[in-house]
């Protein structure tokens, strides 16, 4: 008989024998912007997908995937989704504050930005104890947050046999310190005020763990994969060196990602953008079982069989198609070399789940995105065949180079 997609899962998990390469879309950070699902939905005329779908995250303005979508894509994950509560409107602009009390402003109608031109809400905190009576820190008890997840995530695992994941609240001790203190002054806090730094990571960190303590009472039985969230990159380095990261925020990051898997038996996925090599091992110790996105495009993540070769008999690995150069331009051909070299270097005995590495914006062409998820069908299947699509040597990243675009 058959693997159903979830016992697929578990098996490339555990590196015994899966039947193919899981694939997955629909997370809040790795689903559709509304402008590309509407385009999506005119070169799908087959399927009656709904013109205005409700959206997921309202910061980037990308939509809730039907399910007529996701099985025609042939996406093995179905994702529980926290609400978005204590959210405030603003009324100087077109806006809001998060839970957290960190404003963000809207460019156009395409997305939401954290504003930092605003006064950040942990802005004028001095001591420790100023954080910790700060007016801002949200309410970890609200019943808001995870209704009816526990009646979804039932449903979901009674009914099908999709894996079913529990997406990410949507912050983290280093990415909302650097929001609610204020970018350029939580970096000098790490530094020159230590207490300080330690104690807004701290505090994020003990309403994190009550809320992922409620969040899995509710769905734990149910889920395979706990998702989590926290930036650590840029397009060519670290956001902070090593030694910082290893002093200052691995503790936090270990606090929470143990506390999570303390609470369900879960693979632990943790989502850093940009070129995070140098940590890779730290966040295997924190806890992390799956890295996402891999980013490609970034410095040291490009070589993805030097990454498998390294880490994966320790680590996971999520996402590496890069969607922020090669899906907006790549040709047919070279998506498809792309696709067979991320899936021979990083799936050739399991521990790797193909996705694209973050959202799909409208900058990609409509043609690409259907091709990608016809191409990934077409590859998965073990035993991988991918000798003929490799030998055409179409690499979109060579492309570049050569044409001095990278």
């Amino acid at each position: 008989m058959p693997m159903t997609p979830r016992e697929n899962f578990i098996a490339a998990m555990e590196r015994r024998g899966p039947e193919w390469v899981p694939l997955d879309m629909g997370k809040h950070i790795g689903a559709i912007h509304k402008t590309h699902y509407a385009a999506l939905r005119e070169g799908l005329p087959e399927l009656s997908l709904a013109a205005s779908p409700p959206i997921l995250d309202r910061m980037a303005q990308t939509v809730v995937p039907e399910e007529q979508l996701l099985r025609h894509f042939g996406v093995d994950f179905r994702w529980l989704v926290p609400h978005w509560v204590q959210v405030t409107e603003r009324t100087d602009t077109d806006g809001y504050h998060d839970m957290w009390g960190v404003p963000y402003r809207g460019a156009h109608g395409d997305h939401f930005a954290v504003d930092t031109l605003a006064r950040p809400p942990l802005a004028e905190c001095e001591t420790p104890e100023d954080v910790l009576l700060a007016p801002c820190w949200p309410d970890p008890e609200d019943p808001g947050q995870f209704a009816g997840l526990r009646e979804t995530a039932q449903h979901l695992h009674t009914t099908t046999g999709y894996v079913i994941g529990a997406d990410a609240i949507k912050a983290g001790p280093l990415m909302s310190a650097l929001q609610m203190r204020g970018y350029q002054q939580f970096f000098m806090d790490l530094v020159i005020n230590p207490a300080l730094a330690d104690a807004i990571m701290g505090k994020i960190t003990d309403l994190l763990c009550r809320m992922w303590t409620r969040y899995l009472d509710a769905v734990g039985p149910w889920v395979q994969i706990a998702y989590v969230t926290d930036d650590l990159g840029t397009q060519t380095s670290l956001l902070i060196s090593p030694k910082v990261y290893r002093n200052r925020i691995k503790p936090f990051h270990t606090r929470l990602h143990q506390h999570i898997k303390a609470q369900a038996n879960v693979y632990l996925m943790m989502h850093t953008d940009g070129a995070v090599l140098p940590l890779i091992g730290d966040l295997i110790e924190t806890g992390a079982d799956i890295l996402n996105p891999v980013q490609t495009s970034t410095t040291g993540m490009d070589d993805t069989a030097a990454l498998k070769a390294k880490f994966g008999d320790r680590l996971a690995f999520h996402g590496a198609m890069d969607v922020q150069q090669m899906m907006p331009g790549a040709t047919e051909a070279e998506l498809r070399w792309e696709i067979a070299r991320r899936l021979s270097d990083l799936g050739s005995d399991g521990g790797f789940v193909i996705a694209p590495c973050h959202n799909l914006g409208h900058d990609i062409p409509p043609a690409n995105t259907l091709a990608f998820f016809r191409m990934v069908n077409e590859l998965r299947r073990y035993p991988l065949v991918l000798d003929p699509a490799l030998a055409a040597g179409s690499s979109y990243f060579e492309r570049l180079r050569r044409e001095g675009g990278a």
